[in-house]
């Protein structure tokens, strides 16, 4: 057996367990005339302030050791066996909850809400990451997260998107991140829980249009390598951030660059491999500069039509808020005399409250996402902006490079380097 299918079968093996083991708690009992009576069973308490902080120790050696993987020892199997690990603990065991992905909610909830105190461990699982993304690139994303580790692992022949469609698709994730703020800044939806692909996988509980969905990504992720990291993932957004700054980064090479060119074509299927372009003709200064400044200038353009924008959507986008959704169910049953039947329908009418106060609620929160939403459209436009004004600076390049926003840190491109061959083989 090839050593390198052992990580893959383990994986395997271990989804298999899962879904026997779920499976033995979800389909009922059998039912006896005998009068026998099953004994009690105690159901498992929530997890424990201690089992929380070992948690975070957990996630902290889990990126110390990716780093070291991808940085120092430059070991893809040994960053195939740290996404193994990932998805037994974060994702088997712990049931992929609180992830660092998810923390994005949490932050944002305890910034605009004074009535909502944030646990440590998930402002601790949202910011570690951060800063090891801000020394060693997105290492949490090399072998760390669940997520990622279930998704590298399916991606066996990959292929590439026209850049086009691929440029499109990229900016995707950062109207996630705006809308996943806005959503849980308003108290009205943990969208990036409620449509997490992986989840009901780790968990078997999800409602099966989800399980599909995740179960479509990895047959998609089998020629589409990571299409949740690349084309949804809000976290990522921070993480390409804060990665771009990195002290220390993942390098195709362990020593100087030939410049072979072997790697520049299928060693990366996340486009994230930089060329040289040493010996190409420099464009005109003044040109530069003038498209520059022109790019320059359409920033804050961008970021006032983002915000009209989201201005004007406001009134659709809240209604995501229950009490939103609840006070246009009661304003029809007013109008139409028909009853609404609704859970959230009976349960309000128990309440007591009066359907006055209800549409006053509903004024009062589509008054708050008239005064938020803007902030996600300057938000999207600012990245857009920003965005291509990069296009516009050149630096010089000598050799191959990872770009560090967009490199996961996955050491695929290992192989395709001979130095790295070479060094290998000695």
């Amino acid at each position: 057996m090839n050593k390198r299918t052992i990580p893959y079968i383990l994986f395997l093996l271990m989804l298999l367990w899962h879904t026997v083991m779920f499976a033995q708690e979800r389909f009922p009992r059998p039912e006896f005339e005998s009068g026998y009576v099953y004994p009690e069973v105690q159901m498992p308490l929530q997890r424990s302030v201690a089992w929380e902080y070992i948690d975070v120790a957990v996630l902290v050696l889990a990126l110390s050791v990716s780093a070291w993987l991808a940085i120092w020892k430059r070991s893809r199997q040994g960053l195939i066996w740290m996404a193994v690990f990932s998805m037994a603990y974060f994702g088997f065991f712990r049931e992929g909850c609180i992830c660092s992905v998810g923390s994005v909610q949490n932050v944002s909830l305890a910034l605009f809400n004074a009535d909502y105190s944030i646990p440590l461990t998930a402002l601790l699982f949202f910011l570690i990451p951060l800063v090891f993304a801000l020394f060693f690139g997105r290492v949490f994303c090399a072998g760390v997260c669940p997520l990622g580790a279930i998704q590298e692992l399916t991606g066996i022949r990959p292929v590439k998107l026209p850049k086009t469609v691929e440029a499109v698709m990229t900016s995707i994730p950062f109207v996630y991140l705006a809308l996943a703020v806005l959503f849980s800044a308003m108290k009205s939806e943990f969208i990036i829980c409620r449509y997490d692909p992986f989840i009901g996988i780790y968990r078997l509980d999800a409602p099966y249009t989800m399980i599909i969905f995740g179960i479509l990504l990895l047959v998609a992720g089998i020629f589409l390598n990571r299409p949740y990291c690349r084309y949804l993932c809000p976290y990522g957004v921070l993480l390409g951030i804060f990665s771009r700054f990195a002290g220390r980064h993942l390098t195709i090479t362990p020593a100087e660059c030939t410049n072979c060119r072997l790697c520049e074509e299928d060693a990366c299927p996340y486009e994230a491999i930089v060329p040289s372009n040493e010996g190409q003709l420099k464009e005109d200064t003044a040109r530069s500069r003038k498209r520059f400044i022109a790019y320059l200038l359409l920033i804050p353009v961008f970021a006032a039509a983002g915000g009209l924008l989201f201005h004007t959507m406001a009134p659709g986008l809240s209604r995501i808020h229950r009490d939103v959704r609840l006070a246009r169910e009661m304003r029809i049953e007013q109008e139409t005399g028909i009853a609404a039947i609704s859970k959230a329908a009976v349960a309000f009418r128990e309440t007591g409250e009066t359907n006055e106060q209800l549409f006053a609620k509903e004024m009062e929160i589509i008054k708050r996402f008239r005064k938020s939403a803007p902030w996600a459209g300057i938000f999207l436009g600012l990245s857009l902006g920003i965005s291509l004004l990069s296009l516009t600076v050149v630096r010089k390049r000598t050799e191959y490079k990872p770009h560090q926003g967009k490199c996961y840190s996955c050491g695929r491109c290992f192989r395709y380097c001979p130095v790295e061959v070479n060094r290998k083989a000695k």
